[in-house]
C-alpha cells in the first residue's frame, strides 16, 4: 500500500491564557493545510525533561497550569475546523468508560464528517488518575485493562447506530515488544512510535511479523514517529514513515514557525 506523506500537530492546551487561543491555534493549523490535529487526554499537563527511548522523563516537580479536557474540545473542533483529521493523543482507557469512549468517538466522526482519529493507549501519568480519584495500578494492570478495552470498544463501534462515518482509525503508540507491539499488530490502523532509526526498524519488523499471527498485513499499519529535522524525517520515510508528528506549545505562544517549515518539506517531498 502506498500512503501519501502526512504531517500531523498535537496543539497542547496546558498553560494556554484562555481557551480562545488554543482554539486560535488550531485553527491556524487548520488554515495551513496540517493533515491531522491532535490534542490530548492529560487532566494536568504534564512537565517533562526528555522523551528517552520513547519515555517520558518527568521534572521533580508537576506544577498546576491552565488545562482545558480534550474529548469535550474535540466535539468544537469537528465544528469548527473543515481539512484536518482530529483527535488526542492519546486517550486514556484507564479513566474512560470503553463502551461511552466508542459513542463518543462515534459521535464525533459525524460532527466532523468522517475525520476522526481514535487514538488510545494504556495511560502513563499518574496525576491523571490520583487527583481525579482513579486507580493508577501497576504497568501490568494497566496493560491488562488496555487489552481488554480495546477488544470492547472494537465491538461497541460495530454495534452502534448509526455507525461511525468510516471505519474508525485507532492509533496506538508504543514500543513496547511484549505488551505495546502485540495491541498495535492487532488493532491499530496506525502505529506511533519514537525510536532510533536501527530500534525502529527492528519494531517494524516484529509489528509485520505479529500481524500476520492475527490475519493482518503489517502494511495495513501506518507508521508514525515525531519530527527531529528533514534528515531525520528522510531517513525514517525509507524504512516506511509516511506520519510525522510535531507539537504546538502555549509556551511559545504556539509559534507556526517550525510547523510551516514541515509542510514545506511534505509538499517539496
Amino acid at each position: 500500500m502506498t500512503r501519501p506523506l502526512r504531517v500531523a500537530v498535537q496543539i497542547q492546551p496546558g498553560g494556554a491564557p484562555d481557551y480562545a487561543t488554543w482554539r486560535d491555534a488550531v485553527l491556524a493549523a487548520d488554515d495551513l493545510g496540517v493533515d491531522v490535529i491532535f490534542g490530548y487526554d492529560h487532566f494536568h499537563r504534564p512537565a517533562m525533561e526528555a522523551i528517552v527511548d520513547g519515555k517520558p522523563i518527568l521534572t521533580a516537580e508537576q506544577p498546576d497550569v491552565t488545562n482545558f479536557e480534550g474529548w469535550t474540545a474535540l466535539a468544537s473542533w469537528g465544528e469548527i475546523t473543515s481539512h484536518a483529521e482530529i483527535g488526542l493523543l492519546v486517550t486514556g482507557v484507564g479513566y474512560r468508560n470503553p463502551d461511552l469512549l466508542a459513542d463518543m468517538a462515534r459521535t464525533v466522526d459525524h460532527i466532523s464528517g468522517g475525520r476522526l482519529i481514535l487514538g488510545l493507549g494504556a495511560g502513563w501519568y499518574e496525576k491523571d488518575y490520583t487527583t481525579y480519584g482513579y486507580e493508577f495500578g501497576t504497568f501490568k494492570s494497566r496493560f491488562d485493562l488496555f487489552d481488554q478495552r480495546l477488544v470492547r470498544i472494537e465491538s461497541r463501534l460495530a454495534a452502534l447506530n448509526p455507525p461511525p462515518m468510516r471505519k474508525l482509525p485507532i492509533l496506538i503508540g508504543g514500543t513496547g515488544p511484549k505488551r505495546s507491539l502485540p495491541a498495535i499488530a492487532r488493532h491499530a490502523d496506525i502505529w506511533h512510535a519514537f525510536q532510533g532509526l536501527d530500534a525502529f526498524r527492528k519494531s517494524s519488523d516484529l509489528v509485520d511479523e505479529l500481524a500476520s499471527t492475527f490475519g493482518r498485513k503489517g502494511t495495513d499499519i501506518e507508521r508514525s514517529t515525531l519530527w527531529e529535522n528533514a534528515d531525520s524525517a528522510d531517513a525514517f520515510r525509507e524504512v516506511g514513515v509516511t506520519l510525522f508528528q510535531t507539537e504546538l506549545t502555549a509556551d511559545n505562544g504556539y509559534d507556526l514557525t517550525s510547523l510551516k517549515e514541515i509542510l514545506a518539506w511534505r509538499d517539496n517531498g
